[in-house]
């Protein structure tokens, strides 16, 4: 009898990335049913994939026992004994390399991240959409011999929420929207001061959630929270299982081009993106979101638009171009797919 396929899918982080993954690899398994993946990730993300049939994650501890090269091969060897045939690297980074090289004569395939093409992007050499994230990670699974068609809307089932949170909502039935207003890189981020127009526009009809972390975070969405009605931070309040939850049953999300958008995404839920001196032909759009729900600044007022790949690159009068996209904007975009 043949050996079941076992595919090991790497993607150490970051979060957004994680969670890109997420959707691709649901339609993987469900378009090969016979195939048991397990995902390389940080313990953490554990809760991006529990409800995927077939699916298990493999918990990295890349600062303790699997630290450093001998840590690495420790961690090979433990995966070997799970039955690894295949192993798709969606993640191409130094450690990868080196469990590829630990992983000697079993099928190992790296993602290409197209860094040759974004370069001539960010250089303004070409101005077109290059090829998502999405289907560089379905790539992998291609080159290792499957069907995969991305062209299925297949997300996480919208989960429980927290009966803390319920209870904020009993005589409440407005709609959710979810506001995550920060990013990794300032110039990644719509101006607090903007941002707070558009939140006291939206809570006067809908239920309004704030995401974020940190300390930082937490004390600005807090300001928020306490000075409008109908406005509501998480932070701080509920474990990361449970913020998935909470936003599982949004009724649209508004993120930066930040890894809340693909949280967002990968449950289904609409996703408005506000963009700044990055920009969505580089392929980090959230999964299956319309194009018109991308929100730009001006590229004709700012041809060196993206400027960077990630946000990391910012000429000095670059910094704030997503504060050029009116509050008006943000709150009619936001109306429109609500009320539709």
């Amino acid at each position: 009898m043949p050996k079941q396929k076992h595919i090991l899918a790497i993607r150490l982080s970051a979060m957004g990335d994680v969670a890109i993954s997420v959707p691709v690899i649901e339609n993987f398994v469900a378009q090969n049913p016979t195939v048991k993946v397990t995902v390389l990730t940080r313990g953490f993300f554990t809760p991006f994939f529990k409800d995927i049939p077939n699916v298990s994650v493999f918990a990295a501890d890349l600062n303790g026992k699997h630290k450093g090269v001998f840590g690495l091969y420790k961690l090979s060897k433990e995966l070997k004994k799970l039955g690894i045939t295949q192993v798709a690297d969606l993640h191409s980074v130094l450690r990868t390399n080196i469990l590829k090289f630990f992983f000697f004569g079993r099928t190992f395939v790296q993602i290409d991240k197209g860094r040759t093409e974004k370069k001539a992007l960010v250089q303004g050499h070409i101005f077109v959409p290059l090829k998502s994230s999405h289907e560089r990670y379905a790539d992998v699974f291609r080159t290792l011999g499957y069907t995969l068609n991305l062209e299925t809307i297949s997300s996480q089932k919208t989960q429980k929420l927290p009966s803390a949170f319920s209870k904020n909502f009993v005589t409440n039935s407005k709609p959710f929207t979810g506001i995550a207003p920060f990013a990794q890189y300032e110039s990644k981020m719509y101006p607090l001061e903007k941002m707070k127009i558009v939140i006291e526009a939206l809570s006067k009809d809908y239920n309004v959630i704030l995401f974020g972390g940190g300390a930082k975070e937490k004390t600005q969405l807090e300001i928020f929270e306490n000075e409008f009605s109908n406005v509501y931070s998480v932070v701080g309040k509920y474990s990361f299982t449970e913020e998935l939850a909470i936003i599982s049953n949004l009724d649209v999300m508004l993120s930066m081009d930040s890894g809340n958008g693909h949280l967002a995404a990968m449950f289904g839920v609409k996703v408005i993106t506000i963009w700044g001196n990055t920009h969505p032909f580089a392929g980090f759009a959230p999964y299956m979101q319309p194009e018109n729900h991308q929100l730009l600044p001006n590229r004709e007022d700012y041809p060196l638009i993206p400027t960077s790949i990630y946000g990391n690159t910012t000429p000095e009068n670059y910094k704030t171009v997503a504060g050029t996209i009116s509050p008006t904007t943000v709150v009619t975009k936001v109306k429109m797919i609500l009320d539709n």
